[in-house]
């Protein structure tokens, strides 16, 4: 190092583990920050539907078991469609599917003392292009996202 020269600060780098099921329907993120679940909307609703299909609870429950197991006390729970159809509607139904994967997380978990963020993003906020269908299948989504147990 040159004379006078200091070093940066140092700092902890946020490092991320991701781990996906192998057909992509299933996401789990954890940082040293927080832990992020990412369904795709089709293993939990039918098409243009907020009404969870038969194997969404088994799904859900799991992340609520996280939930418990973290001891979290916020979550934040978020939908989000492709940009196929208009604005409006996929801000409706993306609203709509965060608040019935909202209403099935509560039944499973244990501590009522959680404050949930709900929010329906519409196609805002793509993780993939939406010029393909896998684009548009990986942007139709929940994500269920909340801090680590320090």
């Amino acid at each position: 190092m040159r004379d006078g020269a200091t070093l940066a600060e140092s700092r902890v780098i946020d490092i991320v583990q991701v781990v996906e099921d192998e057909n992509g329907e299933e996401r789990r993120a954890d940082s040293n920050e927080k832990t992020t679940f990412t369904l795709q909307a089709e293993v939990l609703f039918g098409k243009d539907s907020a009404e969870l299909n038969s194997q969404a609870s088994s799904r859900i429950k799991d992340i609520a078991d996280e939930i418990d197991e973290q001891g979290s006390t916020e979550v934040n729970v978020y939908g989000f469609t492709d940009n196929l159809g208009s604005y409006s509607h996929g801000v409706k139904l993306s609203q709509e599917r965060a608040e019935a994967v909202h209403g099935e997380l509560v039944t499973h978990l244990e501590n009522a003392g959680i404050t949930f963020n709900i929010r329906g993003y519409s196609e805002d906020y793509p993780v993939a292009s939406n010029s393909t269908e896998e684009g548009r299948t990986k942007n139709r989504r929940v994500e269920v996202s909340f801090p680590r147990d320090e």
